[in-house]
């Protein structure tokens, strides 16, 4: 029997034997413990079977033996704030030429994936996109970041984008002006994709109720050392974290993504699975074995705060492969018309002449390299003709460098353009040190399983860029070789030819003698 049926029937027999006062008062408040302890194991016990089911359902027994092999489409699992974009726009658009890149709403499938053109998907799409995919050609990469590192990121980010619609006089000014541009373009913004479509909207309502409050009240604006407390200009980062919305998308967030558990998730069964997780931290583990599976399934995993070996891997262990690939003798690369590319679109309402809102893309143009080490065929949507671009993983490399600058420095002019409308805040790396420890453990509490996950995928990558590093020596021990032995050869050739010519002229020598001596 139930530790607490047992303690009721003692007060109920206590009760009736004595029928004091006491046993009177405290009865009924056991009652309510009772249904109360009934009512939280019921649904414990619902959640835990819920989550143990999608997590068996979830679990391939089977290892795939070629996850090292690029699979004919490439799965660009986006997680947001770990620098997707910047090898998608410095890696993949160099290698994928547009007609084999799959039309992306990053958010929800609008694509057969099953045509042969799609070899290229770069979504924030989770892991349960999958399903929609061929499983057998479909090869996954992703990048992680440190947890605390991407909240501060995320919290960054949605005031950023949010802020430049505080050039609109107000909110009402500004949602109409989006919805209107928005009406008029084929492109993607960033308000349809996947979480911003969430997290801007409720930061952009935040700031103009904010800033409405600076100009009703006429107040002195007491400025703060700490940019992250500065709660009359902006959301605070400890109300941020704390807010259901930071709640549902923003913690732990990789490691739902990985799983294919977040509200954008083809899953049926996906909400009610990440809800009882947070209800009940002891069923994280379950979520954890299973993205954990997912990463060690992967071609590849890189880390944001490794970039440069992170990048340097990409391009060896991805790049090599598609370059190889996109050269074999059977690929065909169709002609496709510069109208039908497709493009991410990041909104922009505070353009440089702060005359209402614009769409800005991003799609830098690809760079030419001159190895003749690989080539690749691609079409030139510009030419009309395919042109041959020679590549190795090494000038993608140096291709990467010179993109990812440029790059930067246009993400940070946008970044300081956006924050003059709620200056004094700044938010710089110097200012992350000046957050206190109480709002950064609670940002590690919140973010337990991404945690956990970004020390595994930490592991595998150690592995994998140690297993690259090893495949790399071997190289260039063969390549000595091979070069120390032409160049030992083609040394000691014109010294050999000399001393055979010598040896043959002395014998010339000693022959004519003889012969002298034998007529004298």
């Amino acid at each position: 029997m139930d530790p607490a049926l047992k303690l009721c029937a003692l007060l109920v027999l206590n009760l009736l034997v004595n029928g004091s006062y006491s046993t009177l008062i405290v009865f009924p408040m056991f009652i309510v413990l009772v249904l109360v302890n009934d009512a939280f194991a019921s649904d414990f016990g619902h959640c835990e079977r819920v989550v143990k089911s999608w997590a068996y359902t979830s679990l391939d027994n089977e290892i795939r033996e070629d996850k090292h092999t690029l699979g004919d489409l490439l799965f660009f699992l986006h997680v947001p704030r770990t620098g997707g974009r910047t090898y998608f726009h410095c890696f993949l658009k160099k290698l994928y030429p547009n007609s084999l890149e799959c039309p992306r709403s990053y958010d929800k499938l609008r694509f057969d994936p099953s045509k042969p053109k799609c070899r290229l998907l770069v979504t924030h799409d989770d892991y349960s996109i999958t399903s929609k995919l061929p499983k057998a050609r479909t090869s996954v990469v992703t990048i992680l970041r440190d947890p605390v590192d991407r909240v501060f990121s995320m919290y960054e980010f949605s005031i950023e984008v949010a802020a430049r619609f505080l050039v609109h006089p107000n909110l009402t000014s500004a949602t109409q002006m989006t919805l209107r541009l928005r009406s008029k373009t084929k492109g993607v913004s960033t308000l349809d994709i996947w979480p911003w479509k969430y997290l801007v909207p409720w930061m952009r309502q935040d700031l103009f109720e904010r800033r409405d409050a600076r100009r009703r009240n006429g107040q002195h604006i007491i400025e703060k050392d700490d940019y992250y407390d500065m709660e009359d200009f902006a959301m605070p980062l400890y109300e941020y974290i704390n807010h259901p919305a930071a709640r549902d998308i923003v913690h732990n967030g990789a490691t739902f993504q990985v799983a294919g558990l977040t509200n954008n998730s083809y899953l049926a069964e996906a909400h009610e699975v990440r809800h009882c997780v947070q209800k009940y931290k002891i069923l994280g583990k379950y979520v954890l074995q299973v993205a954990k599976k997912k990463l060690d399934n992967m071609l590849y995993v890189g880390l944001t705060e490794e970039h440069r070996e992170s990048a340097t891997m990409f391009a060896n262990v991805v790049g090599a492969q598609v370059i190889s690939q996109l050269n074999a003798p059977n690929t065909t690369l169709e002609l496709v018309d510069k109208t039908e590319q497709s493009s991410v679109l990041d909104f922009d309402p505070d353009s440089s002449e702060h005359q209402g809102s614009t769409l800005i893309a991003f799609l830098p143009s690809r760079q030419n390299s001159t190895s003749e080490t690989v080539a690749s065929e691609v079409t030139s949507s510009d030419s009309g003709e395919a042109t041959k671009l020679k590549m190795s993983a090494k000038e993608l490399m140096d291709a990467y460098e010179g993109c990812i600058s440029n790059l930067r420095k246009a993400q940070s002019s946008r970044r300081i353009a956006s924050l003059k409308g709620i200056s004094p805040v700044n938010f710089t790396k110097e200012a992350r040190l000046r957050v206190s420890e109480d709002v950064l453990q609670e940002i590690r509490s919140l973010n337990d399983l991404d945690l956990e996950l970004y020390e595994y995928a930490r592991a595998i990558f150690d592995k994998q860029h140690k297993a690259t590093m090893r495949m790399f020596t071997e190289q260039r021990w063969d390549n000595i070789s091979s070069n120390a032995s032409e160049i030992t050869f083609w040394k000691f050739l014109p010294l050999a030819i000399t001393f055979a010519f010598l040896i043959f002229v002395s014998l010339l020598i000693v022959n004519v003698r003889r012969r002298t001596l034998k007529i004298k």
